[in-house]
């Protein structure tokens, strides 16, 4: 294939609705509003490979900061796999984040791939699915549920950032208000002591991310959230499976594991609060 059947470019951002319908074609389940808190994070980093002006191949190659970088959205259309195209937006999304700690979130069985491009394992991520309405509902003494457009946007920025290698405030405001979803946050001795989201996705609702400081105020934000969205309906929480606490508390609301990915680093694993985190953000951004 001649270099000018094939070209690639940065979406725009009606594309990035098409992006998030490929995923969905994939079976990723994304919400159904994550474009515009896609697009806050880095509008230049979605990609978006043509071939005779039509989109074949797509990459986010998102710019965090100054020192971090995530990859997502690896699509290739199914009619134009096994050309070398996915392998060309690869190469064009890893050189967008050159010089920086590339992370993302792959399958399993594609970690050898990841690997031979530099990648290292530093954590599995497992999806956990239940239902709606199995929470008990309590509220721990000293602990306050407020919603988080109601506290200083700076203080909810200063708390996520032990959780994320880098400043993201831009996809954070966008994150927390939009449509369909409810952000709570955790006060507990006058100050914040977790938060959680949880958003409308294509099937039910997914929370992340879900932080907190302690066990309690995980299952208390958990239940809260839980109780925002529809009884019976769908709920899926994606766990960094070296948090026992927060696979206990999966497993705890008869949650059951239905996909697992694979967090891996170009350089050091970041030193992120995992201990306190009991659901991540999203498997495309992190």
């Amino acid at each position: 294939m001649a270099d000018a059947d094939f070209c690639i470019r940065s979406m725009t951002r009606a594309e990035v609705d098409l992006a998030i319908d490929w995923a969905a074609s994939e079976g990723w389940n994304p919400g159904l509003f994550d474009a515009e808190p896609y697009w806050a994070a880095d509008p230049g980093g979605f990609l978006v490979g043509l071939l005779d002006t039509q989109p074949v191949a797509i990459l986010s190659a998102i710019r965090h900061g100054d020192d971090f970088g995530f990859l997502g959205f690896y699509i290739v259309r199914p009619d134009r796999r096994g050309q070398g195209l996915g392998w060309r937006i690869w190469q064009a999304g890893l050189a967008r984040l050159a010089g920086r700690n590339i992370g993302l979130d792959g399958v399993p069985a594609q970690q050898d791939n990841y690997r031979r491009s530099g990648f290292h394992l530093a954590h599995r991520n497992v999806r956990y699915q239940g239902m709606a309405g199995t929470g008990a509902g309590r509220l721990h003494a000293g602990m306050d549920l407020v919603p988080l457009g109601a506290l200083p946007f700076d203080e909810l920025a200063a708390y996520d950032r032990a959780f994320f290698p880098a400043d993201r405030q831009a996809f954070l405001r966008a994150w927390i208000t939009q449509p369909h979803s409810t952000a709570l946050g955790l006060r507990q001795g006058g100050r914040l002591a977790g938060y959680g989201v949880v958003r409308a996705c294509r099937v039910g609702h997914k929370i992340g991310p879900l932080f907190a400081d302690t066990p309690a105020g995980a299952e208390t934000l958990f239940d809260a959230l839980g109780r925002s969205v529809p009884t019976g309906a769908a709920v899926f929480l994606d766990v960094p499976q070296c948090n026992p606490a927060a696979l206990a508390l999966a497993e705890g609301h008869a949650m059951a594991p239905v996909f697992e990915t694979a967090r891996m680093y170009t350089g050091p694993a970041p030193e992120l609060a995992l201990a306190r985190t009991y659901g991540i953000t999203s498997f495309e951004l992190g």
